[in-house]
């Protein structure tokens, strides 16, 4: 792919986001590419590659006046910039990025990574009267705008079923873990420290992981829970806030402020556990969440909640203690950490859990529209 400008947008993601920067971006650059990424400010205003530029919006809160018009502002940027490839990762530019083909035959790109459709409709993240209408509109925006998109790029395979209207133009490229060179795991033999990482929300599971380490930690006082990631909504953060006070084996970092990535897997190579403890819900029923990924992929063992999808992903690698987080035997779990033997994941394994099992049909989704 021979040089050109690409801008990878979004509204609440950071520019330095895992998926859009690290793997997209940095692939694109690899291969010629100039790449712009907008989204949210980030303490790093440096991206460290000279074919990779940041362009942070100003920061606003998750529901406000701001928000609604940061679609206005990103155009803004875009339209600065004249990238010879647009790609969105939010409902929120679909009308930005159809503007930008109409105007200037931007060949665009929608990259999925949630079915907002369903987000919307089955989880408490908008009041209950509220969400077939919002559900329907950007389901509505979605089909509407859908013919004008050049690819789509889902980041699960599930979304193959879920998402019907784009036909057959997609490839589904996965939120698969991209490892810095020479990375192990170092995990300190005296502690038995869980981590449960990324979004810090109920849906998540967050609340729980702490009751659950909390309960661990009684039968065994090596026991630590180290959570690390950004809660978005702040009656939640104070609750978990709360839920942590007064139990000093218990790490709260981030919260209020998104974690770089490199963070995140420092901490992956100095715990002993990763914990998956989503409730099970039908929007996350078929999803693979990005952590198993990455703790599978780091070689670290997990403490899984036992959906069998995710049973049945984690079952040839042998890195998973699975049971039901809403009702176990503490006492039991812990005689099991100590027990139970986890399967370190060969070389060959462990690329098909890597972004590089992916690159190629990155690469290959990318030129389609800029072949058009």
């Amino acid at each position: 792919m021979k040089k050109r400008r690409i801008v990878i947008a979004s509204v609440l993601k950071p520019v330095n986001d895992t998926r859009a920067f690290e793997k997209m971006a940095s692939t694109l650059a690899a291969h010629g590419g100039e790449v712009f990424l907008i989204g949210q400010p980030t303490k790093n205003s440096y991206s460290g590659n000279l074919r990779i530029h940041f362009l942070p919006l100003k920061k606003f809160n998750r529901l406000s006046f701001s928000r609604l018009v940061a679609p206005l502002k990103i155009g803004l940027k875009i339209y600065q910039v004249k990238p010879e490839l647009l790609i969105v990762n939010t409902h929120e530019l679909l009308i930005v990025a159809v503007l930008n083909r109409i105007f200037f035959g931007t060949p665009i790109i929608y990259d999925i990574q949630e079915n907002y459709w369903r987000n919307i409709l089955l989880t408490n993240s908008f009041p209950h009267l509220l969400r077939p209408l919002l559900a329907g509109w950007v389901r509505l925006k979605e089909k509407l705008t859908s013919p004008l998109f050049h690819h789509f790029i889902f980041a699960e395979k599930s979304y193959e079923k879920e998402i019907g209207f784009v036909y057959s133009k997609y490839t589904v490229i996965e939120n698969k873990v991209l490892l810095p060179p020479r990375f192990t795991r170092l995990p300190d033999p005296e502690k038995k420290v869980l981590l449960f990482s990324g979004t810090l929300a109920e849906s998540t599971g967050v609340f729980r992981a702490i009751e659950f380490a909390k309960k661990l930690h009684a039968i065994d006082p090596k026991i630590e829970l180290l959570l690390i990631g950004f809660c978005a909504v702040k009656n939640t953060l104070e609750e978990i806030k709360s839920a942590v006070q007064n139990h000093p084996f218990i790490t709260l970092r981030g919260g209020n402020e998104l974690v770089p990535h490199p963070e995140i897997l420092d901490a992956i190579s100095a715990a002993n556990f990763g914990i998956v403890s989503y409730p099970l819900s039908p929007h996350i029923a078929d999803k693979i969440p990005t952590k198993l990924y990455e703790y599978l992929g780091c070689g670290l063992p997990i403490l899984l909640q036992n959906h069998k999808p995710w049973m049945d992903f984690c079952q040839p690698f042998g890195g998973a203690l699975s049971f039901d987080f809403a009702a176990y035997e503490p006492a039991e779990i812990v005689t099991q950490l100590k027990s139970q033997h986890f399967n370190s994941v060969d070389s060959s394994a462990s690329f098909q859990l890597t972004w590089q099992s992916e690159e190629t049909k990155f690469l290959e989704a990318i030129n389609q529209p800029i072949q058009i």
